[in-house]
Parts: C-alpha cells; structure tokens; sequence
C-alpha cells in the first residue's frame, strides 16, 4: 500500500514539475525573499523605511509608482508573507466595485478565522474612478484591509488625496542594466524554476538583453526565454539575441509620467541652448513612438514662448516642419523637425512677449471692462461721429515717422503700461532700439511747453 502511494507521489511531483515549468519565465523567476530581489536599492538598502517594514513583518498601507517591471508586484507579495498576512490581488483593468466587496467579506472572513490581516493588492490603481478608490477607504481605516497600489502614473494626478492621505507613495526605478544582468544571470543559474543546465549564453549577448529591456525585469526574462525557444541546441547564440533584441522600443508611455518628462526634457535643452540634447530628446521620443506632430506642435509653442522676436523665423520654421512632416510623412518628415529642433537650440533666446502677454492678461482680467476711449472708436455712422466717436484720432501714417507723438492707446482710466521689455539679444536688440527711440520722443513731448493760443 506505501509503494502504490509513494509511487502516484511521484507522478503528481513530476506533473506539479511540468506545470511549473509551463509557467512564463518570468513568473517563475519571482523573487521570494529580499535577499533575491534587484534593484530598489534607495528603498531596499539596510536601513531604509520599506527595508525595516518586510524585515521586521509591520505592514502600512502604500502606493508603489514605477515603470513596469521594476518589481512592484513583487514587493506586495513580499510584504504579504513577511507579515503572515492573507493576499488578494486584483487587477483596476478587471475588477471593479463588485470585485472590492468580494475582496473585502474575504479578508473579514479570514481576519475572524485566523486573526489575521489582509493584504489587498491592486495593481493599475490608477484607472479606478474616483468612486471606486474611495471604496476602499472604510475598510483601510478600520483595518479590514493593508491596501497595496501599484501604478505607472504620476499618484499626484491620478489617485484621490483621500486614498494618499492614508498610504505612503514608494517611487520605483528602472533598473539599472548591471541589475538586469544579475536578473538573467540568476535565471541561468536557478535549478528549480530557472534554464541551469540547458542553456549557455555570451556575456556580450546577457549585457545585449539588460540592455534592450530599458529598465524592465519582466521583460529582460522574457527576451531570454524567447531565445532559449529559438535556439537548435543548448546554446543561445549571439545571432539569436541580436535578432530578439532588434525590434524593442525606447520606454515611452503617450500622455503617461514618462511622455510628459521626456516633451518637458526636449522643452528644456533648447531653451538652454543644447542642441545636442534636444536631438537627443527628440530621437528617444520618436524611437518611443511618439506622433512627429505631436512635437511639431509643441515646437510652435517653444518658438513663441523662448524664442519670439529675438528671431522671428522660427515660429515660420516650426510651421514649415509641421507641414513637411504631413506631407512626407516617417521618416522623411522627422529630418525637417530633427532640422528645426537644432535651429530652435541654437537661436538666440527671449521671454519677452510670453512675460509681456503674461502681465497684459492679469490686468485685463483684474481691471474689469474699461471703456475704449472715445478717439480709438470705430465710427461707421452718423450718429456715431455725432456721439464724438473717433473724434481727435490721430491717424500715424500721416505722421512723421508713421508714429503719433504722445498719442495714448489704453483706456483713459487705466493710463498706459509697459509690458513689453525686448532683451539685448537677436533681433530683440533692433527692437528694443526702436521702443527706446519712440520713448524718447513721447518723454520730449510731454515735457514740451504748449503753445500759447495767440
């Protein structure tokens, strides 16, 4: 009878095997305690707040933010079993209200019946509504729950202030290329749950994976696996990486945390002059898949808000780039955008009309609706010109110069303000030469005794 019994064991271990190894790669490689896992160091090093929480079993609630594959999932579950807690995961893309309260009999039923707490993991907690994360909140408060959210968006913008007030925000980076190694180097190594024994592969070809993963462990194992599938033999040639490798894309995540870093990072480098490294921005946005009109756009405003009439040509070229990039379309059209990226860096800077159009709306917003004098009124009518519209306007052109000495252009309750300050810089400086020349002659004139009536 124990012969029968230990021989259908080893049929179930050798099925319970198999299924394992069914199982993604990546999945499998999961770490299990701190001592496997990579990356975090700036959470994770001895001594920090998350570290002492897993190793000394004290669970808070808390929000993990970080790029995919940095190990976010993992922590929960960490925390989960350090602390002899029950976990539940969930997902925001699947599960909903019904889903929380489901969720939540549970961990009551498990807190009565084994007097312990519940971890509840929501991973993508960002795409619940609002309605939907204050669902949790009785239950957080009342300690039903240890509610653990993981997302890859900015929790500023996208949680309740109500649910942050009640976790602590963790920030997760992307891993670092030499962690990455260690990740596939492990997964060659590992016995049990690994490819020990069946696979060789180059240090140029692990280092090729780190770095076509771009921070991400997830995908790290899953490049390595699908070499491994390709491979005729126990060796996972440098061809066979190179050519898994080839199609990744840069991390670029449209409208998310890492589109709006990277618009702001390209912003940013020519604003300061650097035109390498608003290239360097702009190619990282385009291998990432960013819409070239998308930038194209963003350029009309970098022309007007840093640029302006310090040099007037580049609002015309950062249209002319939107129009070559419709016409010709990827990748032809991203040379005259990479063309006016350049051009834009290198082009002598102003802030002047963004300052001054800045200031001009406060006052028109604060000063009310002022009245247009009456000598700046339209008057297509007769009893309009009777009423004194237009009346005592000077007409510039028949001036000197094409410009009425004196003449006030605001509202006669508010007098007139200088908005607009040209920087010695481009064509600002010609200008600022002109305004400093009609100034003088206004400061003249309103100096000059009036003629006397005889």
């Amino acid at each position: 009878m124990s012969r029968n019994i230990s021989a259908r064991d080893k049929v179930t271990d050798l099925f319970a095997k198999e299924l394992e190894h069914d199982r993604p790669l990546a999945d499998r490689m999961r770490p299990g305690k701190l001592s496997e896992f990579f990356g975090q160091q700036h959470l994770l090093a001895e001594g920090k707040p998350l570290q002492r929480a897993i190793a000394q079993g004290r669970a808070h609630s808390m929000i993990f933010w970080g790029p995919p594959g940095t190990g976010k999932t993992t922590l929960a579950r960490m925390i989960a079993a350090t602390t002899q807690s029950h976990f539940i995961a969930l997902s925001a893309v699947m599960a909903g209200v019904k889903d929380v309260r489901a969720a939540v009999a549970e961990a009551d039923q498990y807190r009565q019946m084994n007097k312990r707490a519940t971890v509840l993991f929501l991973d993508e907690v960002h795409r619940f509504n609002k309605s939907q994360q204050d669902a949790f909140l009785p239950y957080v408060e009342n300690g039903t729950l240890t509610f653990i959210g993981a997302t890859t968006e900015n929790p500023s913008f996208e949680l309740n202030n109500a649910l942050l007030s009640r976790a602590r925000v963790y920030v997760l980076k992307m891993l670092e290329v030499a962690d990455l190694e260690e990740v596939l180097l492990r997964a060659l190594a590992d016995v049990d749950r690994g490819l020990a024994g069946r696979y060789s592969l180059s240090d140029e070809s692990r280092r090729l994976i780190a770095i076509a993963a771009d921070g991400d462990a997830r995908r790290a194992l899953n490049l390595l696996e699908l070499a491994a599938d390709l491979a005729d033999d126990d060796e996972i040639t440098d061809t066979i990486v190179a050519e898994v490798a080839s199609g990744k894309r840069g991390r670029f995540d449209k409208q998310g945390e890492y589109f709006y870093d990277q618009i702001s990072a390209l912003h940013k480098s020519i604003r300061g002059t650097d035109p390498d490294a608003a290239l360097y921005w702009l190619m990282r946005m385009l291998d990432g898949g960013c819409d070239p009109l998308y930038i194209a756009r963003r350029l009309i405003r970098v022309a007007s808000e840093d640029i302006g009439n310090a040099d007037p040509r580049c609002l015309q070229m950062t249209l002319n780039a939107w129009d070559a990039q419709e016409r010709l379309g990827s990748p032809e059209g991203e040379l005259a955008i990479a063309h006016t990226v350049v051009y834009l860096a290198c082009a002598p800077k102003s802030n002047a009309v963004y300052l001054a159009s800045k200031a001009a709306m406060q006052d028109a917003r604060s000063n009310g609706s002022l009245e247009v004098p009456m000598h700046l009124r339209n008057a297509p009518t007769r009893l309009m010109k009777d009423l004194g519209y237009g009346a005592d306007y000077r007409y510039a052109h028949d001036e000197q110069d094409a410009y009425a000495v004196g003449e006030n252009y605001f509202p006669d309750d508010m007098g007139p303000v200088k908005y607009y300050h040209p920087v010695p810089r481009g064509m600002e400086i010609r200008i600022r030469e002109k305004l400093d020349e009609i100034e003088q002659r206004n400061r003249k004139q309103k100096h000059r005794p009036k003629e006397s009536d005889h």
